[in-house]
């Protein structure tokens, strides 16, 4: 099988890495691409949201499969033009990646699926905001109601920061807090079966401790074994399969990956948001874990055979994953500095491109993820950061506490 990924990314170095080393594919390229994924195949240089340049190059490819990466791609259509092209594509399409396009859609398909979820309302004017935080009170959590890169939503204890933060979005949702512990799990369906993946838990907030701003996540561990074995079941039959149900009744059947993102309540499981692709830094952590074929599990979705898929299997370790990314990420992101010693396995590029002497340099965010298994999740997340150690940026931002309980993120 040939497999074209589409993006740039983290999330896509670690898909090209783990359909490369799967068998049953023999040859992998990427739309664009970045210098990790280089070595693995061939680059395609085109934007990845141009739906018309990605068919293009997957036919040029003689792509048999294409899996898309960013959330971008696929609201913008790629999907609905590879498949026109004739050519099986994992991720949803135009219409279903709505689900993640807008917040205000997704809480609407989720009321009408009776989805467990926080209360919230959709604002487009400051006086529907300050009425709607004075409601949920603090703390108060906005969300801009269209793509943000994992940098669209505002948690704090501070009236005029949401006021501020919904003022610079547009349109925005504001919901009530949530407490509790907060998970991940992925799903890949075909619009009829899920298939649900293992769970994982990533730690959005910049720094140690979860201090400082949000950002598209600093790094994550798999698997999590201290919430109980009914829970992913539970959630299927409460979240996923009424999801399904309701975007198929709307003439716009989901197929690809759902994330659905978990807050572990006193008062049970609530659904925080749906992502309609693979997390960053998730997918670096879940990926590496997984035995059975990914180029299997994501054609069948892909061409609706998931019931004949055997039982996924998976690797008996842990594995954990240490974003370093740019000086003065998130805010301000510095690029064009030298990266060195991210060389070898475990490494996964992020924002990096080469010099035309052939320097690895960042693209400003998140550049490296450095990623680790083993036996135990304590020596998969040492094994992390030793990877993470020999790496030379100056001006690195980088948590410490990986894989370690946090306040926000709950035990592990």
């Amino acid at each position: 099988m040939r497999v074209l990924v589409v993006g740039s990314g983290g999330r896509e170095h670690a898909l090209a890495a783990a359909l490369a080393a799967d068998p049953s594919v023999t040859a992998v390229a990427a739309a664009p691409g970045n210098p990790g994924m280089g070595r693995l195949g061939e680059l395609f240089t085109v934007s990845p949201t141009d739906a018309d340049a990605v068919a293009d190059a997957a036919t040029v490819f003689r792509a048999d499969l294409v899996v898309v990466g960013p959330e971008a791609a696929l609201v913008a259509g790629v999907t609905d033009a590879v498949q026109a092209a004739g050519i099986a594509c994992f991720g949803p399409t135009r219409a279903a990646a709505e689900l993640e396009g807008s917040k205000t859609f997704s809480k609407d398909v989720m009321a009408a699926a009776g989805v467990p979820t926080a209360q919230s309302h959709s604002c487009t004017t400051p006086e529907q905001v300050a009425a709607a935080l004075d409601e949920f009170g603090a703390p108060y959590v906005v969300k801009n109601d269209s793509l943000a890169a994992g940098k669209g939503v505002v948690v704090t204890d501070d009236r005029s920061v949401a006021l501020e933060h919904a003022a610079g979005c547009g349109r925005v949702v504001v919901e009530e807090f949530l407490d509790g512990p907060e998970i991940s799990l992925f799903v890949v369906t075909d619009g009829t079966t899920a298939v649900p993946l293992r769970l994982a838990q990533d730690y959005k907030r910049v720094g140690t401790g979860d201090t400082g701003p949000n950002t598209g996540g600093m790094g994550a561990y798999a698997p999590i074994t201290w919430v109980g074995d009914d829970l992913v079941s539970d959630v299927l039959q409460s979240v996923v399969h009424p999801v399904l149900k309701e975007m198929a009744g709307r003439g716009a059947p989901f197929a690809g990956l759902l994330y659905v993102g978990l807050c572990l309540t006193k008062q049970g499981p609530r659904v925080i948001e749906f992502n309609v692709r693979f997390g960053d830094p998730e997918a670096q952590v879940l990926l590496p874990l997984m035995r059975t074929s990914p180029a299997e599990l994501f054609y069948r979705a892909a061409t609706g055979t998931l019931d004949q898929l055997e039982p996924l299997r998976w690797h008996d370790q842990a594995a954990v994953t240490v974003v370093i990314a740019s000086k003065g990420y998130p805010e301000q992101p510095s690029s064009g500095d030298a990266i060195t010693g991210a060389e070898g396995p475990g490494y996964l590029h992020a924002g990096t491109r080469l010099t035309e002497g052939g320097q690895l340099v960042t693209t400003g965010g998140r550049a490296i993820c450095c990623t680790a298994l083993g036996d135990t999740l304590d020596e998969a997340r040492a094994a992390a950061y030793e990877l993470a150690g020999r790496v030379t940026l100056d001006g690195a931002v980088m948590r410490t506490d990986i894989g370690l309980p946090s306040p926000l993120t709950g035990q592990r």
